[in-house]
């Protein structure tokens, strides 16, 4: 029974191996990846081969597998890679230099400069700004908070910014 089996699914791997690995290597365009994604195809359809029925499905069925094994990969690299980005904020934010006392002193007073600004600016303009920027309100809770469409919302951000813009021209 094992030996017929065997024979049976070694023919589905000598009519379909060739198509799959140049599929798999289509998408991850790396021989060595390829390689690996193939290996894991194969032993993935070796131990769910006795619960495909039809014949004729075989060529779709090993298609899925492989693309799902190379989605697995994508989606293990970009949690891998999103890690590795969180770890090093992390730690940048942690070790970072404290401000020395007169960059302190710069910072607060230009804080000040932007905040008096602002200020100028006519109500229905600076409530948008200082909802976004002092409070960090999305733009919908925005619009949720002030009762407008969220069309008025991005229009009154824009006009406020293109308003600033001069002024803060002054600061620099």
């Amino acid at each position: 029974m094992l030996e017929g089996f065997t024979q049976s699914f070694e023919e589905l791997v000598n009519e379909h191996g060739k198509a799959i690995f140049k599929y798999i290597f289509s998408l991850v365009k790396h021989k060595e990846l390829a390689e690996d994604l193939y290996q894991e195809v194969l032993l993935s359809a070796y131990l769910s081969y006795p619960s495909i029925k039809e014949k004729s499905k075989y060529k779709s069925w090993l298609f899925t597998i492989a693309i799902n094994k190379c989605r697995d990969y994508w989606r293990k690299e970009n949690k891998s890679k999103h890690f590795w980005r969180e770890e090093v904020y992390s730690y940048s934010v942690t070790f970072e230099t404290a401000f020395i006392p007169e960059e302190e002193v710069l910072h607060k007073f230009s804080a000040e400069q932007i905040a008096e600004k602002i200020n100028l600016l006519p109500e229905i303009y600076r409530y948008p700004i200082y909802l976004y920027y002092y409070q960090d309100l999305s733009l919908v809770e925005i619009a949720r908070k002030s009762n407008l469409p969220m069309s008025t919302v991005k229009t009154r951000m824009k006009r406020a910014k293109e308003r600033l813009r001069p002024k803060m021209l002054s600061l620099a």
